[in-house]
């Protein structure tokens, strides 16, 4: 089992009818030095310009994006490169970014190598420190850009210093 952090950006709220825009995932280990990227063209004519301009892209660029096939393709490939047993995933805003990488891998590849299931970082933190009004944000180092790699890497610096601090995460 690994924990694989996500973080995806959107021109809209929901999958089918607004489309991933881009997506980066780190593997959960002391060197974060294993991530992927990909950046993927649009599967809808609708799109909320104030969520789209979050991405930091036009309408324009992501037109020219990879096809959002090969890139789940991709991912899927990577994710079986890089890590041993199951996937677990994991994310900053589950509920957002597990509702996208699940809809695009079912629609684009038949299935999800992480199952049926997410993990929510922020409430880890909150359990962990018995407190719900309590945010993990602190933890991260990089900085948050909404470039989904850099903000993938800033929560997954957050788990590992959870672990630190005495999460018991089998890391």
């Amino acid at each position: 089992m690994a924990y694989v952090m996500v973080d995806i950006e959107a021109d809209g709220p929901i999958p089918g009818d607004y489309s991933m825009i881009c997506f980066g995932a780190v593997l959960v280990e002391e060197e974060l030095r294993r991530t992927f990227h990909a950046r993927l063209k649009p599967v809808s004519e609708k799109w909320v310009p104030e969520a789209l301009a979050v991405s930091g892209f036009t309408r324009e660029e992501t037109l020219a994006f990879d096809d959002p096939k090969a890139a789940m393709e991709r991912f899927a490939a990577w994710l079986t490169e890089n890590v041993k047993g199951r996937p677990v995933f994991i994310s900053d805003n589950n509920g957002f970014d597990w509702q996208f990488i699940n809809w695009y891998f079912w629609h684009f590849t038949g299935g999800n190598p992480f199952g049926h299931s997410s993990a929510n970082l922020g409430s880890l933190y909150k359990g962990m420190v018995k407190n719900m009004s309590q945010n993990f944000k602190h933890l991260r180092k990089a900085k948050h850009t909404h470039n989904p790699v850099d903000d993938a890497m800033g929560n997954a610096e957050a788990l590992l210093e959870m672990k630190r601090l005495g999460l018991k995460i089998g890391l």
